[in-house]
């Protein structure tokens, strides 16, 4: 297809995409399943929505994780994205072996009564508050207070203005100065970094303290890469899963039914689960899967995607996909089979993923116990959504207790 037969999107759906990306992306898969985005001076993107193509193209050698593939390209902070994420085999391989101990179920299992013990002092702090900010009181501090015992974070740097530092590189403030982000997130890295050579002690797994180690001792991370792994488990170990939970409660406040049921039936039912993967699918907490190029050509829906062209999987939109998902709209916690692509798919699965299911196993129960009868502070469609490309999630859940 010439390029000016590309198919245009509404102008109305484009400007809903922040906001409520689901019709876009239906309008995607019906219209335009491999749809490219051609801007002078930049890369062709092309946005692929479709389940059984992004699920393929997950698990494709042909798809190449390396931002050099792309010249001028830089999908993150500078100095930052030499991390597995950004990374092809055999650098993918050795750098998610060093990570991955930390993160096996039955080692996230046992994080269990801490997560639990966090969960229920946030909402202490909260619990004679009329107006609670589901993300600033609860989502954001909890999650976060998880990856950095994971890593091995001093306590004294767990700290709202150390989040606000890493999630300033993703979503920016309209008058935040870019250069300063990066150069105070920089120093953050350095300041935990310099703590571990230092011999610093932290309780819990102490990943960073490892992978320190293996650097310095073994050679088996360089200084960049050691540097891009921590801002990157730092900032995904924590946005994914406060995504889910913020996402998460706005769903089922918007679902009363589906709330009335998972509450009736309790913490130690079967539900739970279910429904913990049915929030993921619903409205997943990632929305475009992370950078990937074409390594080659590569053909779908009779059209070309060549070499150095970046190929975005819409996981928001793969996992709305009515071919796969009845009913895909419609919130359904008790919803089985439920092979979502929320964590992705194949040799780049999160590694995070059990964290993430065991805090959203352990918040919405809790939550749904804990904070009794709230409602929405605002419309549902006026809620403000940060502006991020790959994650999708809340900048604040307003809710006033009745």
């Amino acid at each position: 297809m010439p390029a000016e037969a590309e198919p245009r999107p509404p102008a109305h759906l484009l400007a809903a995409r922040v906001r409520d990306p689901y019709p876009y992306f239906a309008w995607l898969r019906h219209h335009a399943p491999a749809h490219v985005e051609r801007r002078p001076g930049r890369p062709a993107v092309w946005q692929i929505s479709r389940y059984e193509d992004v699920r393929a193209l997950l698990t494709d050698a042909r798809l190449s994780k390396d931002p050099g593939r792309v010249p001028g390209y830089v999908p993150g902070p500078a100095g930052l994205n030499r991390h597995l994420v950004h990374a092809d085999p055999p650098d993918h391989t050795r750098l998610r072996t060093l990570v991955n101990s930390a993160f096996v179920p039955r080692r996230i299992a046992l994080l269990e009564p801490f997560i639990t013990e966090v969960a229920g002092r946030l909402l202490d702090r909260v619990e004679h508050h009329v107006h609670v900010d589901l993300i600033a009181d609860f989502a954001a501090p909890l999650t976060f207070r998880m990856i950095c015992a994971i890593l091995g974070v001093p306590e004294h740097l767990d700290t709202p203005a150390t989040r606000d530092t890493l999630m300033a590189t993703i979503a920016p403030d309209e008058s935040a100065d870019p250069a300063r982000a990066e150069r105070d997130l920089h120093a953050l890295l350095d300041t935990l970094i310099a703590g571990k050579r230092a011999g610093e002690e932290s309780g819990g797994v102490d990943l960073l303290g490892a992978l320190v180690r293996a650097g310095d001792e073994s050679g088996a991370m360089s200084e960049e890469e050691l540097r891009s792994t921590a801002y990157l488990l730092l900032l995904v170990g924590h946005d994914t899963t406060m995504n889910l939970i913020g996402n998460g409660v706005l769903a089922l406040l918007r679902h009363p039914a589906q709330t009335a049921r998972l509450a009736a039936e309790g913490a130690g039912s079967g539900l739970l689960s279910t429904a913990v993967e049915e929030l993921l699918r619903y409205d997943s907490p990632v929305r475009d899967a992370t950078f990937r190029c074409a390594g080659e050509s590569i053909r779908l829906h009779g059209r070309t995607i060549r070499e150095g062209e970046i190929v975005s999987l819409l996981i928001g939109s793969a996992n709305r996909d009515g071919r796969r998902f009845p009913h895909a709209d419609r919130l359904d916690l008790g919803r089985t089979p439920n092979d979502h692509l929320a964590f992705g798919y194949g040799p780049h699965f999160c590694i995070g993923a059990a964290l993430a299911r065991l805090e959203g196993s352990v918040a919405f129960p809790l939550l749904l116990e804990r904070l009794g009868t709230v409602r929405l502070a605002k419309p549902a469609d006026e809620m403000p959504w940060r502006p991020a490309r790959v994650m999708r999630g809340l900048a604040a859940l307003p809710l006033v207790r009745r």
